[in-house]
């Protein structure tokens, strides 16, 4: 008999639906959180179960689980731990632990990806084209390689995820990936991903408007509070405003944070690492404790939504060489202006010390350290005309 305690996400669940397809009824599959995983372990462990092989895809055990396995093994059990995440790595000691980042061509690991490549390996599981194409959406998705690379079909398979229960989803999968050739959606989930588009798009431009801009740790943090659809939020609001170093999105009913980032030199897991939290370098998150709680919620409430930038302007437009306007809820107004072989700020008047190569260099300072934002051409207008007017008084 195998065990499979794996997380309660798509990766985590693709590793059940690829078990199922190896062992059949012959696997007893917990889908947890990353919370309830160890409790899962402490009660195996208890029990002493060394009759059945117990596989760990996609979470790690907490220090306390980790020696309790290392004696089970050495006392004759079997245990077999694969993951991808970098806070994972320390597993590799043990022959028991399986983890690994990356491939060597580069390509992000995940643990549905991972975990099948063992099984065929180990001539548990038979491979199909099916099942190929299916834990490669399932890598595509975990990795945010779909957004790089604009691969729909990984996330529309998240998105039916949560469409429908998850007993539900391992079951039509498995089915599916035992039976048909390729993998595809049918034609009533077309439908309804069609429409979860929609309601996804209409959510995120909700979100939007509620948008704070704190600072945290001395990184310059997006604050948004949202109980669905984190990840599209997350990617939305982070491109949207990347003078953000990362989004965090607060789930007051799950008490979560979830953490996403668009830039290289931001790890998330580092920042989630510090509130008991951990995951991917640009997808990360944590429970929310007093602390996060103090930083990431009380501290930001009284704050007001940064504003979003002008967009249907005709003159007031980013990098002109005629200058750009930008304002705040200072009512400071901030002239982005080309200036030799740079970019300069005006401040209420008085340039700023600071000179810019690069006008979204000078834009990225400007939204960090005044959270401005890009005015309408008739604010831009009027201030034109009122230094003109300026100008012409001194003349």
């Amino acid at each position: 008999m195998y065990l499979l305690y794996t997380h309660n996400d798509l990766d985590g669940v693709g590793c059940g639906i690829v078990a199922r397809c190896a062992f059949g009824g012959k696997v007893e599959i917990r889908y947890n959180s990353v919370d309830g995983l160890n409790l899962q372990v402490e009660r195996f462990l208890e029990k002493s179960r060394k009759k059945n092989f117990l596989f760990i895809t996609d979470l790690s055990v907490n220090e306390a689980n980790e020696h309790g396995l290392d004696e089970f093994v050495k006392s004759g059990g079997r245990v077999k731990l694969i993951d991808h995440h970098k806070t994972a790595l320390h597993f590799n000691k043990y022959p028991w632990g399986s983890v690994q980042v990356e491939y060597e061509n580069g390509k992000l690991a995940s643990a549905t990806s991972l975990f099948y490549e063992y099984l065929i390996q180990n001539g548990l599981l038979t491979p199909t084209k099916g099942m190929d194409e299916f834990v490669e959406l399932v890598r595509q998705y975990d990795t945010w390689e779909w957004e790089k690379h604009g691969s729909q079909q990984a996330k529309r398979l998240n998105d039916l995820f949560y469409l429908v229960s998850l007993e539900e989803f391992e079951e039509k999968m498995t089915e599916r990936l035992q039976k048909n050739e390729h993998f595809s959606f049918d034609e009533f989930e077309e439908k309804i991903l069609d429409l979860e588009e929609e309601k996804i798009e209409r959510y995120v431009r909700r979100k939007k408007r509620e948008i704070i801009q704190t600072i945290i740790h001395d990184r310059y943090v997006g604050v948004v509070h949202a109980e669905s659809y984190h990840s599209e939020l997350g990617n939305e609001l982070g491109k949207e405003n990347p003078h953000l170093d990362y989004i965090a999105i607060m789930n007051m009913g799950g008490k979560k944070i979830s953490l996403r980032t668009i830039h290289d030199h931001i790890d998330v897991s580092e920042i989630a690492g510090l509130y008991g939290g951990g995951g991917h370098a640009k997808a990360s998150g944590c429970s929310m404790t007093k602390e996060s709680y103090q930083s990431f919620v009380a501290e930001t409430f009284p704050m007001e939504p940064i504003r979003a930038d002008a967009f249907k302007n005709t003159f007031n437009l980013k990098n002109s060489v005629y200058g750009t306007l930008y304002e705040n809820r200072k009512e400071q107004s901030l002239f982005i202006f080309p200036s030799g072989d740079g970019w300069v700020i005006d401040v209420d008047g008085e340039e700023l010390n600071e000179h810019f190569s690069k006008f979204e260099d000078a834009e990225r300072y400007a939204k960090r350290h005044y959270a401005a934002w890009l005015v309408r051409d008739q604010v831009y207008i009027g201030y034109l005309m009122e230094h003109i007017a300026e100008c012409r008084t001194k003349a």
